[in-house]
């Protein structure tokens, strides 16, 4: 019942009403006006209806994209990573305009974002650029002589070290800094409501709860607030380690006027705390645990710079695909973090037993990507690649994709090969209907929202029993009035079986993709499971019946110069699917995962950029990918 599309068939879609409808429903939309237009145009994007007083329909939601985990100067972190932009300066290169790097060359976006959100972290939050000010009040800090001595690589780490050492310990006294800090988040605040431009642009205020579970584990989280007031200052780890306190903590918010959602990043460095059958304080999970995360926290920033959470090959041993992207290191250490309980997928699978043994779900969470950028900007591109953690790798050899000398044997000299872990990614993308803070937010809270490694692939999925053909008029309007989008659970009664609608193109102007597939979490013999579907192929591909895959579609890349194989490929997907294995009554979550071309990693285009051949070994090639959020089918 579906369509694969390839180059010569999407440009002739136009002639075709079934093709040109996938267009018009995956969305087209989400183009930036220059800022001429934007300043005269304030709600351009927004429906008539909406004006008028009528809320839009969801088949108008069109995909936005922008990045919600941005730290600027006022960050710990990144100033002595030696970041002097502010959020104003941020903003500005969502926008559009250049941004300095550390480093000292320009960094620029191809394309404006849609939306943006500045999340400096929340413990010392403005402290260590004050103290790096003699005449501030943080001037004679005990800390303040370490910071201002900063001027090279070795005192830059000592200086790191020293703030994370306090950190670890507790930092539980912030009134030395408060004052600054409450300057920093009043900037911070002003700054995302100067910048926000309802139907242009959409800047939410922000800011990372930055705490740590045992041994280095990573338990971040982002805070975005839906509107345009915030509290005094900020929760953070000084007030509790515990995420739990920071759920009260937004609930009574929330009571108080300041709707907030939080988004737990970088799992695969929690060392299995993240998803753990435990909570912070060791006691088993229950249902008042689940209902109040899941009312604080709806989703996972599912990919970043520091690697992808999705899954692991370790715990996937039967998806090729796995092995993407990963980041072995408890974040700010190099100590293995331990993959289960890491990664998104296991977790879904955990959150399914849950339900069926004793009956809720702490891990119904739908996906987002972001970048995690300390440069105040975004990752980049594989092509242009500007890191994370600003003058520390701005040069390739720093970052070890390029030698930095020889040994004494003649062979090639690597330095440190942390930072070659890290990835030119991520990004958020919603299904809204406006490009504003109350649509864009109402998007995540419903979790229609997908992640994707760095391209802008759009992807769109739907459940239901009796869906649309493809050729409908009304595609899209007739599957929300039949089924549930992602981010929604499919409630189904008697011999009942699902049936998925998957909609996936190619960014504009971008790489071609390759195939989609469906990843299904479900419980086997009571204990979680998971299969990988290919659903649709490129190039005419038929999946395999017996395994499920599509076959290569012949695209090649030259790894002297990176170029790929003319038009091989797909430029957008449309797919009605059924899962063939369904059991009536079974407890199952399904999400797409939508592959691109293999192309040349950011590390290959640092070598050919240097003239060098592409270190041996690193991965030469990535596949890029988007990933939907979930969708839970219960009985």
């Amino acid at each position: 019942m579906g369509n694969d599309i390839s180059i010569p068939q999407a440009i002739s879609a136009l002639r075709r009403p079934a093709l040109l409808l996938l267009f018009l429903a995956i969305g087209l939309g989400a183009c930036q006006p220059d800022s001429q237009e934007a300043e005269s145009k304030k709600v351009a994007n927004v429906s008539p209806r909406t004006l008028a007083g009528e809320a839009p329909s969801p088949g108008e939601r069109t995909a936005l994209f922008g990045d919600l985990h941005v730290h600027t100067m006022y960050s710990f972190d990144a100033f002595i990573f030696g970041t002097t932009s502010s959020p104003e300066q941020a903003y500005r290169f969502a926008k559009g305009e250049g941004l300095p790097h550390p480093g000292g060359f320009e960094m620029k976006l191809r394309r404006p974002l849609d939306f943006y959100g500045v999340t400096d972290h929340a413990i010392y939050l403005g402290a260590m650029r004050a103290m790096a000010m003699p005449d501030s009040p943080l001037g004679d800090h005990p800390m303040a002589e370490t910071v201002r001595s900063v001027s090279d690589e070795t005192s830059r780490i000592a200086a790191f070290r020293k703030v994370v050492t306090e950190l670890l310990r507790g930092a539980s006294d912030t009134s030395s800094y408060q004052d600054v800090s409450r300057e920093a988040w009043t900037d911070i605040v002003a700054t995302a409501n100067r910048h926000n431009d309802p139907g242009n642009f959409t800047a939410f205020v922000g800011y990372e709860f930055t705490t740590r579970g045992n041994a280095s584990a990573n338990l971040h989280r982002n805070v975005i607030f839906e509107g345009s007031t915030a509290p005094d200052l900020p929760f953070s780890a000084a007030d509790s380690r515990d995420p739990e306190d920071l759920w009260a903590w937004m609930d009574e918010q929330r009571a108080a006027g300041f709707d907030a959602l939080a988004i737990p990043h970088n799992s695969n460095g929690s060392n299995g705390e993240m998803f753990s059958g435990l909570s912070f304080s060791g006691v088993p999970l229950d249902a008042d645990y689940a209902a109040t995360r899941m009312r604080n926290e709806p989703l996972v920033e599912l990919v970043q710079i520091k690697g992808q959470s999705d899954t692991h090959p370790l715990l996937s041993p039967n998806d090729e695909w796995a092995n993407f992207e990963l980041m072995p290191y408890r974040i700010g250490s190099r100590l293995k973090s331990q993959p289960s309980g890491s990664y998104a997928r296991e977790a879904l699978g955990n959150g399914l037993e849950m339900a069926q043994t004793k009956g809720f779900n702490p891990f119904r969470f739908g996906f987002i990507g972001s970048s995690d950028t300390h440069n105040a900007s975004y990752a980049g591109y594989e092509d242009e690649f500007w890191g994370k953690s600003g003058i520390r790798e701005d040069e390739p050899h720093e970052r070890g994709s390029i030698p930095k000398g020889q040994n004494e044997d003649g062979s090639p000299q690597y330095g440190d090969d942390y930072y070659t872990r890290f990835s030119a990614a991520g990004l958020a993308g919603v299904w809204a209907e406006q490009n504003t803070r109350a649509s864009i937010f109402a998007a995540l809270r419903r979790k229609e929202t997908f992640a994707t490694s760095g391209p802008r692939i759009k992807v769109r999925f739907f459940a239901g029993i009796d869906l649309p053909d493809l050729d409908s008029k009304d595609l899209i309007e007739q599957t929300y009035a039949r089924g549930v989008p992602m981010g929604g659970e499919l409630s189904l009664a008697g011999g009942a079986s699902p049936e998925f609608l998957v909609l996936a193109q190619a960014e504009a102007d971008g790489d071609l993709l390759d195939r989609v597939q469906v990843i299904k979490s479900y419980l086997k013999e009571g204990e979680p499971a998971e299969m990988v579907y290919d659903v649709a192929c490129s190039e005419g591909g038929i999946p395999s019946a017996e395994t499920h895959r599509c076959p290569h579609n012949g695209a090649q890349v030259n790894l002297s110069d990176c170029s790929l194989s003319p038009g091989v490929g797909a430029a957008a997907f449309q797919k009605v699917w059924r899962d063939p294995d369904y059991k009536a009554g079974e407890r199952a979550t399904y999400y797409v995962r939508v592959l691109q071309n293999r192309t040349c990693r950011w590390s290959t285009w640092d070598a050919i950029h240097a003239g060098l051949p592409p270190r041996e070994d690193l991965p030469a090639l990535i596949a890029e990918r988007a990933w939907s959020s979930p969708i839970w089918v219960n009985p």
